[in-house]
């Protein structure tokens, strides 16, 4: 039976884990069993962070359409109330996005929700 020497395949995993530990502080980009705690502690944060951010932009979206909705004497809820009653199905994302590019437009949604 021929030898078989393992050094190339321990090598290349060590490289790809400090790879992607790469720009740390102290032991984490240095050292393999610290890296890779790193990396996989990187990985949850990302992934709990990326289902976070929908949120984060939801209220985004509240908190802008509150500002502007303010100026013609409704609130929030209100208002809300108002497009669901009316039937309009815009959704908070486009509202906002029409609040903030196109005043003039969101001012005609606004009247004729009132």
């Amino acid at each position: 039976m021929s030898r078989v020497k393992r050094g190339t395949t321990s090598l290349k995993r060590r490289k790809k884990v400090l790879k992607l530990a790469k720009g740390r502080r102290y032991g984490l980009s240095t050292k393999e069993r610290q890296a890779k705690m790193g990396i996989i502690h990187a990985a949850m944060h990302a992934f709990r962070h990326r289902r976070k951010k929908k949120g984060d932009f939801r209220r985004l979206w509240t908190i802008r359409i509150n500002g502007i909705v303010r100026e013609y004497g409704l609130s929030y809820s209100r208002f809300i109330d108002l497009l669901t009653k009316k039937k309009i199905g815009l959704n908070r994302k486009v509202l906002s996005e029409i609040a903030q590019e196109n005043p003039e437009t969101f001012e005609r949604i606004v009247n004729s929700v009132k």
